[in-house]
Parts: structure tokens; C-alpha cells; sequence
């Protein structure tokens, strides 16, 4: 039995939240990573990203109020949840939490918003929702 619903690429993300109006993209990086790096850009989409941490800088511990803050933004456990990261790690954490309060259609978000670090140790050029080409903002 999978732990969460399974894993999507930055792609296949992208056209579950085109084809699916219930499907949400839930950013878990922290506000500093939002700030400095940027955040994906639904506007194309009429949809807004929903940010919220999963750990909290610096100290990086988990956030105990992760499932309620995402209850108070409007996440229900009919909606297809897509969680993003900076590689993948934390979001495939958050996918395999909210399967466990009952969310079942949680993934996780291959490669996250920068993906791995390139033969120069760089983020974001090599994999990644950045690298990939999809639309993104400075925050």
C-alpha cells in the first residue's frame, strides 16, 4: 500500500491543475524560499498556489499546524492535492501526512521547484519546476 497517492513531474502536475478545478498545488518551502526564490504562477490558470510551511526557518522544526492551516485555506479531502518543495523531500512528507488524515489524492511533486544540484552544485537549471519552464514569479 502507498504511503500517499503517488509522484508527479513538474509537467504532469501542471496539467492536473489545467484539467481538474478541485486540483490544488500547496507550496511547502518556507517564506524565506518564497521570498528569494519565487513561487509557481497559476494566474494563467485562475488559480492562486497555497503556501504554507512545513518546517519553519531556521531552525527547519515541522510545522504541528501544517493540516489546519491548510483546512483554513480551503482544502478539502475531495481535492486533488499537489505538494511542491525545493528537490521533493518535504512535499512527499506533507503528501504522505495528508493521506493519513483521509486527503487520498495527495502527491508529491518530483524534482520540486528547483530540483537537484547540477555538476556546478546550483539549483534550478537542471530539473525542477523552474528548469522545466513553467510559469513562476519572484516573490
Amino acid at each position: 500500500m502507498t504511503a500517499y497517492a503517488g509522484d508527479l513531474t513538474p509537467t504532469q502536475a501542471w496539467e492536473r491543475l489545467q484539467s481538474e478545478p478541485n486540483a490544488k498545488l500547496i507550496d511547502v518551502r518556507t517564506q524565506a524560499e518564497w521570498t528569494y526564490v519565487g513561487i509557481p504562477d497559476l494566474a494563467g490558470l485562475g488559480k492562486q498556489p497555497i503556501l504554507v510551511q512545513w518546517q519553519a526557518f531556521p531552525a527547519m522544526s515541522r510545522n504541528d499546524a501544517f493540516a489546519d492551516q491548510l483546512k483554513s485555506q480551503g482544502v478539502q479531502p475531495g481535492d486533488t492535492l499537489l505538494f511542491l518543495c525545493r528537490s521533493g523531500v518535504r512535499s512527499k512528507a506533507a503528501a504522505e501526512l495528508m493521506t493519513q488524515l483521509g486527503f487520498g489524492a495527495a502527491y508529491n511533486i518530483l524534482e520540486g521547484f528547483e530540483g537537484p544540484l547540477d555538476g556546478s552544485r546550483h539549483r534550478g537549471g537542471a530539473a525542477g519546476w523552474k528548469a522545466t519552464g513553467l510559469p513562476w514569479v519572484q516573490g
